[in-house]
C-alpha cells in the first residue's frame, strides 16, 4: 500500500503531499534525522573504540558499522517496545524502516572517512578525526534524505514507523 493511499492527505500549493499536517520533506527529514543521530552515535563509538585501541582502519570500520546498524535499530525499537509492541514486531518494523538509511548512511561516511588524507589515522585529540567524522555524517544524512524521501512517499521505510504510531 502507497504511503498517500493509506494516510490522508492533501497536495500544498508547491505540489508537496501533507499527511496528517505534515510535508512529505518533514517526514523524510525527521526520518532521516532521527536514523543519523543512532547512526552517529554507533559510528562515533565505534571510530573511538578503534582509533584509541590502535585498531587497522578496516577494523576500526567493522566495529562502527556494527555499532552504527545496534544504535540506529536500538532508537526505532526502544520507543515501540516502551508502548507494548512485541519483540518480533518491533524487530520487524525497526528492519523495514531503517536498513537502507543506515546502509546508505555507512558506505557514504566510511567512504569518506577512507577518501579523506589521515583522517583513519588521525589521533582522538585532532581536528582532522573530528572534523572528517563530522563532515562525513553530515553529507551522509544528505545523501540518505532522498531516499528516505522516496521510500516513505511509497510507504516503506520510517514510514512503516510512522503508520504504527499514527494507529
Amino acid at each position: 500500500m502507497m504511503y498517500h493511499e493509506h494516510h490522508s492527505h492533501s497536495t500544498t500549493p508547491a505540489g508537496q503531499v501533507q499527511a496528517h499536517g505534515t510535508s512529505l520533506n518533514r517526514l523524510a527529514f525527521t526520518a532521516t534525522l532521527h536514523c543519523l543521530s543512532g547512526c552517529a552515535v554507533g559510528e562515533v563509538l565505534g571510530m573511538v573504540i578503534g582509533t584509541a585501541l590502535g585498531w587497522s582502519a578496516l577494523s576500526t570500520i567493522g566495529l562502527a558499522v556494527g555499532l552504527a546498524f545496534l544504535f540506529g535499530y536500538a532508537f526505532t525499537m526502544i520507543p515501540l517496545l516502551r508502548a507494548g509492541l512485541a519483540f518480533g514486531a518491533v524487530l520487524k518494523l525497526a528492519l523495514a524502516a531503517d536498513t537502507v538509511s543506515i546502509a546508505i548512511m555507512e558506505i557514504v561516511d566510511n567512504a569518506i572517512m577512507l577518501v579523506i588524507p589521515g583522517a583513519m589515522d588521525a589521533h582522538l585529540d585532532s581536528f582532522l578525526f573530528w572534523g572528517s567524522l563530522g563532515a562525513a555524517l553530515v553529507i551522509a544524512g544528505a545523501v540518505a534524505f532522498p531516499v528516505n524521501r522516496w521510500l516513505i512517499s511509497r510507504g516503506k521505510g520510517h514510514a512503516v514507523v510512522h503508520r504504527r504510531h499514527a494507529h
